[in-house]
């Protein structure tokens, strides 16, 4: 049943490719609302458990602040790229964020990878190149949400590492509150210095923030982090892989867009370069 909960939650997380799309507001002001939503929908929570956040230390404090900042960086462009190409191959590129957390982990962190890790590395690294190829024939626009969608999962990779390091002491929900509402608070600063206006997008654009805030992050997310509980890690790295089948399914049936065949290849590349470096992780 738990196994069970947890491809919910994966079915969940892909839907925020289709709250995307139904939606009409800029990017940055889309994902202010979701932020925003995510963290009122916390904030009960968050009471209950106050004495936690007195606790916490200076350093911890600026290291989720950051973590934040990039997770909202990492949101905005992936909803940006969701508006210059397919569902597909945003979903599968911006999923590649655990290949750039091995990169960094070999580079900067001196971690030596097997020699199956490193292969994982090159045959995501070629689906990615053969998603790119696919998108070019169609034009530079579609292969500028390719960019976008692979500058989101560098993000969330810089907020993975950071999450590690600040996740050793604090719980689930003191981080995830304070994520939250810096992933807010550094959008909304980024909105008041682009003089963009957060209101008049109409209704549509609150109710797929509120969406993505219940079904993409309190029944995605936070049941991965549930699951990490009771479930092997590999598990729950594994069956993430599921995210780009459901969001192409999504787009199939909802927009008609059907996958071709470099895309297909590509996106398998990158599935399977994937599942084996979380099998060595593991």
């Amino acid at each position: 049943m738990k196994r069970l909960a947890v491809i919910f939650g994966v079915a969940g997380v892909s839907l925020s490719a289709v709250f995307v799309r139904w939606s009409t507001a800029p990017s940055l002001v889309l994902t202010f609302y979701r932020m925003a939503f995510s963290v009122l929908l916390l904030t009960p929570v968050a009471v209950a458990r106050r004495s936690e956040f007195q606790l916490l230390r200076r350093r911890e404090l600026l290291l989720c602040l950051l973590s934040g900042a990039f997770l909202g960086f990492h949101f905005t462009c992936y909803f940006e790229a969701l508006r210059w190409t397919s569902i597909a191959p945003a979903v599968v590129l911006v999923d590649t964020e655990v290949l750039f957390v091995a990169l960094a982990s070999a580079l900067i962190f001196q971690k030596k990878l097997s020699g199956r890790a490193w292969l994982a590395v090159l045959a995501a690294f070629g689906g990615s190149v053969l998603v790119a190829l696919s998108d070019a024939s169609a034009g530079f626009n579609t292969l500028w949400g390719d960019v976008l969608a692979l500058f989101g999962a560098l993000c969330m990779a810089v907020y993975t590492l950071i999450g590690v390091t600040c996740r050793r002491r604090l719980s689930t929900t003191v981080y995830t509150c304070l994520v939250y509402a810096a992933a807010a608070g550094t959008v909304l600063l980024i909105i008041v210095g682009c003089r963009q206006s957060l209101t008049g997008w109409g209704p549509v654009n609150l109710l797929a923030a509120l969406g993505m805030a219940v079904f993409c992050t309190l029944l995605g997310h936070s049941v991965f982090s549930w699951g990490l509980r009771f479930l092997p890690p590999a598990f729950i790295s594994t069956v993430k892989l599921l995210e780009p089948v459901f969001a192409a399914a999504w787009g199939l049936l909802l927009f008609g867009e059907r996958p071709g065949i470099l895309m297909a290849l590509g996106g398998l590349a990158i599935l399977m370069g994937i599942a084996l470096y979380s099998r060595e992780e593991a």
